[in-house]
């Protein structure tokens, strides 16, 4: 009984007082300043450089280069906002706001959408043919010096001879 006197003031404050979540339904809730909120990628400008994986303190990022692939564990991440500083791209950016509630701990994957994986495929494909070309007028050009290089070196010979033959007397 000495307990419920104890909590009695609070309890007569809390029946005649206005809840303190009166909005909260059925307005959205107003995040105060400085909160973190959650990471959030914009998958299609991703290169999957890895940098954000390397400077995450709980190494809560993964990036699969090969599968275009992309995945945070959001139960780990601290929201440091360090991928988000050293990401070369930009894609990476903070939401104000918190995760979704999951029944259980996962990982969020993301994966770049088929158009943007065809536009690098024909970007990479292109650059490599000019690189081929290229190198293809790079040895044509070095194949050329060395002829006018070897016929320069051969027509001094061909002097010497000339003239080696005139000198000499008939027979």
């Amino acid at each position: 009984m000495a307990k419920l006197a104890n909590f009695t003031p609070t309890i007569l404050k809390n029946l005649f007082s206005k809840p303190a979540t009166t909005t909260y339904p059925f307005e959205p809730f107003k995040y105060p300043e400085g909160t973190r909120g959650h990471i959030e990628i914009d998958i299609d400008n991703c290169i999957f450089c890895g940098m954000c994986t390397r400077n995450c303190p709980t190494r809560c990022l993964t990036v699969d280069k090969a599968n275009y692939t992309w995945t945070i564990n959001r139960f780990d991440c601290l929201a440091c906002e360090y991928c988000t500083v050293v990401c070369p791209k930009k894609c990476l950016h903070t939401v104000e706001g918190y995760q979704e509630p999951m029944p259980e701990k996962s990982s969020v994957s993301y994966r770049k959408s088929e158009e943007a994986i065809a536009a690098e495929e024909e970007k990479k494909r292109i650059a490599a043919e000019k690189a081929k070309a290229a190198k293809e007028a790079a040895l044509k050009k070095k194949a050329e010096e060395e002829a006018k290089a070897a016929a320069e070196a051969a027509a001094p010979a061909a002097e010497t001879v000339a003239e080696a033959a005139e000198a000499a007397p008939a027979e």
